[in-house]
């Protein structure tokens, strides 16, 4: 039986404990080892959220096979949030130094580099505290705008949903790639993503904006990006002429609606590509005829 024990930190940020936690519930259901404890130098743990949760003071005694997870608290900045005292902090080091694996979500990794855990490793965290963590914690080596990192038993993870990648990732490499898969799929996760994908992707990145008619033909683009957009289709369902669409979409987003959809196509396709398909059925799968065009906007991007 392998134990994951959740630090609480006040003001954590539910999503950040939940993911990964149901996660390993999960596993735990569908027959794997796995005993899921919370522990906090408090027994009422108030979260961001508004919800109080309950967690043990006392520690487990653990051994090298457990995990100890620090999930994220509301930060907008590092810098005095998430008050951690030392003999917790030590009590996470100790684990690391007895041959046991520490995880960390969003801001949670400051615990880590505060117990002296980033030294030396690749790491990263959310993107809106990247520069900070890399200025408060010289010593490690900040991967920006990736999923998660693991570099020697130390995992740590971008914000909030991507605590369910590192979990995912965590059960592959103990349980294998199928059974991770399972796990993903009776969680509904869309797809197990691998570390180094973007934390941002482009709908994401190309969503900050307050233009109605170019937001609602984003939702079918992200909704059909496989299929044939005709720019009348979608100047039409805009409610707008095509040279109208066009005009708002480069405005508000740096692009035309035929290189939004591409860019979905290619970064769809590079994920497939990540995880072993060839480039002309990668190509196929998001709607390109074969290969060419894929290899062609890709080299654009490089």
């Amino acid at each position: 039986m392998t134990r994951v024990v959740f630090l609480l930190v006040p003001q954590l940020h539910l999503l950040d404990l939940a993911g990964p936690a149901q996660a390993f519930s999960t596993a735990a259901d569908q027959g794997h080892g796995y005993e899921i404890g919370y522990v906090a130098e408090q027994e009422d743990v108030p979260t961001a959220q508004g919800l109080t949760l309950r967690a043990a003071t006392e520690w487990p005694d653990l051994t090298a096979d457990d995990l100890l997870v620090v999930p994220g608290w509301r930060a907008p900045v590092l810098r005095g949030h998430g008050e951690i005292a030392p003999a917790t902090l030590a009590r996470l080091a100790a684990h690391h130094a007895r041959g046991g694996t520490v995880a960390s979500v969003c801001a949670g990794a400051d615990a880590l580099g505060r117990a002296g855990l980033l030294d030396g490793r690749r790491c990263t965290t959310h993107h809106d505290v990247q520069d900070e963590l890399a200025r408060r914690h010289p010593r490690a080596t900040v991967v920006r705008d990736v999923l998660y990192v693991v570099d020697d038993r130390v995992v740590t993870s971008a914000g909030i949903a991507s605590g369910i990648d590192l979990a995912l990732h965590l059960l592959a490499v103990r349980h294998g790639p199928a059974a991770a898969a399972r796990v993903a799929r009776e969680m509904v996760v869309y797809a197990r993503r691998n570390g180094d994908e973007q934390q941002t992707g482009v709908m994401l990145r190309h969503r900050a904006h307050l233009v109605d008619a170019v937001h609602r033909v984003q939702d079918l683009i992200d909704a059909r990006f496989t299929a044939a957009l005709p720019l009348a289709d979608l100047a039409d369902a805009a409610g707008v002429s095509e040279r109208t669409l066009t005009r708002h979409f480069a405005a508000a987003t740096g692009l035309t609606p035929l290189r939004y959809q591409q860019e979905l196509r290619v970064e769809r396709a590079e994920h497939l590509l990540s995880h072993g398909a060839t480039a002309e059925s990668a190509a196929r799968a998001v709607g390109f005829q074969d290969a060419r065009m894929l290899r062609r906007l890709r080299s654009s991007r490089a």
